[in-house]
């Protein structure tokens, strides 16, 4: 099977207060959270992503992406693998499994691409999320006129980014602003906490 650019999107939908109320709780950063991705269920694309792969890829890309602070997507899809850094509109900050969603919470950047951003979300823009990966799909139902063929991502998928765009493909993928602090957290951070928690006793 041959490998192909797979995106698959869902919904964002913020409002102008939570927004302004994220952007005062963490210092003028927009930061957001939601649903990324869903597992074992067929979105407007047509395809189904086995949990054990997602699973499999979002561990990688969290091990490899999120906690290196490299987790970056752009603003729309481009038409490849690799994420460009003049383009790159944000950043995801951690990711965690609820059921077959995956959540995540994401970090509207500074950037040329992430002030678009974060003024398409004050204008009330409803976006959507959307992953962009490699792989290959096989067909599991034929198209019958009822709801179209369904497709099944297999093993070789490989996760590149999650980028915002303007029509998504996954159910309920909106994004909410961050209404209270998210500290980053750094060894300096911990030690500091640490230190503050024994000396209160």
């Amino acid at each position: 099977m041959n490998k192909q650019l797979l995106v698959d999107v869902r919904p964002f939908d913020i409002s102008r207060n939570k927004i302004d109320e994220s952007i005062k709780e963490n210092n003028g950063r927009l930061v957001v959270k939601g649903v990324l991705q869903r597992a074992e269920s067929k979105n407007q694309n047509g395809r189904i992503y086995p949990r054990e792969v997602l699973v499999r890829e979002v561990q990688k890309y969290s091990e490899q992406q999120v906690t290196e602070r490299r987790a970056l997507g752009e603003l729309d899809h481009p038409d490849s693998s690799v994420v460009n850094l003049n383009n790159a509109s944000h950043n995801v900050l951690d990711m965690r499994w609820d059921g077959d969603d995956l959540l995540g919470t994401v970090e509207v950047l500074s950037t040329p691409a992430g002030n678009i951003l974060k003024e398409l979300f004050k204008s009330g823009i409803k976006l959507g999320i959307s992953s962009r990966g490699l792989g290959s799909v096989e067909t599991i139902k034929e198209d019958n006129g009822d709801d179209g063929q369904t497709v099944q991502v297999q093993p070789d998928f490989e996760l590149i980014a999650f980028d915002f765009v303007s029509n998504p493909s996954t159910h309920g993928a909106f994004m909410r602003p961050v209404n209270e602090s998210v500290e980053k957290s750094t060894p300096q951070n911990n030690l500091e906490r640490i230190v503050n928690d024994i000396m209160r006793g």
